[in-house]
């Protein structure tokens, strides 16, 4: 198969896939976080495989037919942010490449949690009567809520890396 064929139906493939997720995240309440998470892993995998120029596409392709086919609009901006966090921390892996070991390591994670909270932060602030019908939270509420940002953040990571290296790599090798 030619390479570019290769990647079109793979890339489409997995656009579906993260539709079909986004779009179950209206239907199954309870796993609405689970699947837009899986569905943003689809773009990390993407980027992995056919580089950033490709994944970036793919996230722009899935973001904009989530808006047009899932259900809840709502479901798609936090399905962008997610898929925003991984385009934004996959870049950020390739260019501390030539870092120290060590280093490298304190350093990408300096970065993932200051892309995090560039994105959370302003989301807490300003749209919490959004999100809360109305209501203002209290400055202790709202270090509650940003505390257990971080620790979501960190499940979500480590979930991340677990897919990328131990699910994809076992998928990787039955499709390739």
């Amino acid at each position: 198969m030619h390479v570019k064929g290769k990647m079109m139906a793979f890339c489409g493939l997995f656009l579906a896939l993260s539709i079909v997720c986004m779009s179950l995240g209206s239907v199954i309440e309870t796993n609405t976080l689970f699947l837009l998470a899986a569905a943003s892993f689809f773009v990390g995998i993407v980027i992995r495989e056919f580089g950033m120029k490709a994944g970036a596409a793919f996230y722009v392709a899935d973001v904009l037919l989530g808006f047009l086919i899932a259900p809840n609009k709502f479901y798609v901006f936090s399905f962008a942010a997610m898929g925003l966090y991984i385009v934004i921390i996959e870049e950020a892996w390739r260019f501390l490449g030539r870092s120290a070991s060590t280093q490298r390591q304190s350093l990408f994670w300096a970065v993932k949690y200051v892309v995090f909270n560039v994105m959370y932060i302003p989301m807490l602030v300003l749209f919490d009567e959004i999100l809360l019908g109305g209501k203002k939270l209290s400055f202790a509420m709202t270090a509650g809520i940003w505390l257990a940002g971080q620790i979501a953040l960190f499940l979500y990571d480590r979930a991340y890396e677990y897919v990328q290296s131990h699910v994809w790599t076992k998928i990787r090798g039955r499709m390739f």
